[in-house]
């Protein structure tokens, strides 16, 4: 019970050899945040666009951050939407970007806390995760260009290149041939797996065009299908059991993104293993996927759950359940992550992010090689500023 006479006893001073706060190694000087435009050689669909849920994309939206100290460190972050969402990836950025002035960039994690409540009325997912991301993203690449370590050295790396495989040649927008000649094209240069989209309103389609795929690829390197969301629990488990004897790599997103349960109901029921986790905007939507065993590949996408804070939370997680991984999109980031992941990871090649950027990864014998350069080893193009539509600093 409550004591009215009781004195509160007195603070005590600090020890000696101890601050009273958190004693800053560096401050963050300035902020630059800026929104870009890509666009894409030609539209692109998956299942969303046929089964009329979305348009083809045409462009992809990105949100870049840069951070300088006054140490003279420098960072490169980036976020990124597909369809709708930039201007307000950037303006939820803008709004929160001064609470970054003087901070220690070394605290990522406190800051990335500080970022998420000072928007915290428009929630801790969707948005705001993606617009703190690439702030997040840029600190850590900070950290580890100070380091002189590339990222991945930073987190402790347990490989220096990753599996990776092809996505970008696969999409229902393109016909089997085309599709057939991007495979060649694929693994001439290096790639080590090759996914394709299903989906089709009729999955026989996706039956055909399947088999027409396999037989071209011979089994020269595994193949992965992707249904980006389209099927009900019946549908999904029904295509599971009919590709079972081509002994695919995964099927990704077979189901509703959020479905934990149906997820782990056809990893219970198929051989095949089951992936999925890249439209999650957050680490705590990921561990629902987690704690249900809902995945074999868990598919967390950096710049879309809030940056590598979250990320590494994830992965934490997921290594426990011995899940495999294999990181969404963003292959200049993700590279560093699957490189510090315990089990043998795959990562996404896309060629798309290529005019953003001055340096390019290397490729070899199926596996992206993790760069040596420090951070994250990537510095904009002329062109990512001439595509830029927007942009602001804050600080001095």
């Amino acid at each position: 019970m409550f004591n009215p006479d009781k004195r509160l006893i007195p603070a005590q001073p600090p020890k000696a050899g101890f601050a009273a706060g958190p004693s800053k190694l560096d401050a963050i000087r300035s902020v630059t945040l800026s929104l870009a435009y890509l666009p894409l050689a030609r539209p692109i669909s998956d299942a969303k666009v046929l089964t009329g849920r979305q348009k083809p994309l045409t462009q992809v939206a990105f949100l870049f951050c840069e951070i300088t100290t006054e140490a003279g460190h420098s960072g490169l972050g980036f976020s990124y939407s597909k369809r709708a969402g930039g201007p307000g990836l950037y303006a939820h950025a803008c709004e929160i970007a001064d609470n970054l002035i003087g901070e220690d960039p070394n605290d990522n994690a406190r800051i990335w806390d500080k970022l998420c409540w000072a928007g915290a009325s428009v929630g801790r997912s969707g948005i705001a995760t993606q617009a703190i991301a690439a702030i997040d993203i840029c600190l850590w690449d900070l950290k580890a260009k100070r380091a002189g370590l590339p990222l991945s050295k930073l987190l402790g790396a347990h490989r220096d290149s990753v599996a990776c495989y092809n996505t970008s040649g696969g999409f229902l927008s393109s016909s089997v041939e085309e599709i057939r000649d991007a495979i060649d094209h694929s693994l001439a240069s290096g790639i080590g797996g090759i996914k394709i989209k299903v989906g089709q309103p009729d999955p026989m389609v996706d039956i055909r065009r399947l088999d027409a795929i396999t037989t071209h690829l011979d089994g020269r390197v595994p193949l992965m299908v992707d249904a980006n969301q389209q099927w009900d629990r019946t549908t999904a488990l029904r295509f599971g059991r009919l590709v079972e004897p081509l002994n695919l790599e995964w099927i990704e997103e077979p189901l509703d993104a959020y479905d934990a349960e149906g997820h782990a109901a056809l990893a219970r029921e198929l051989a095949t293993p089951i992936a999925t986790g890249e439209m999650l905007a957050s680490a705590e939507e990921h561990m629902a996927l987690i704690r249900a065993d809902a995945v074999d590949f868990i598919q967390p996408d950096a710049p879309r759950v809030g940056g590598i804070t979250p990320f590494m939370r994830i992965c934490t997680q997921a290594e426990a359940k011995r899940m495999r991984l294999a990181p969404h999109f963003a292959m200049e980031i993700h590279v560093h992550l699957a490189a510090a992941y315990a089990h043998e990871p795959w990562v996404e090649h896309f060629d798309w992010l290529a005019p953003l950027f001055n340096e390019e990864l290397e490729i070899k014998d199926g596996r992206m090689i993790v760069p040596g350069r420090s951070g994250l080893g990537c510095s904009l193009t002329g062109q990512a500023r001439d595509w830029t539509v927007e942009t602001q600093t804050f600080g001095g």
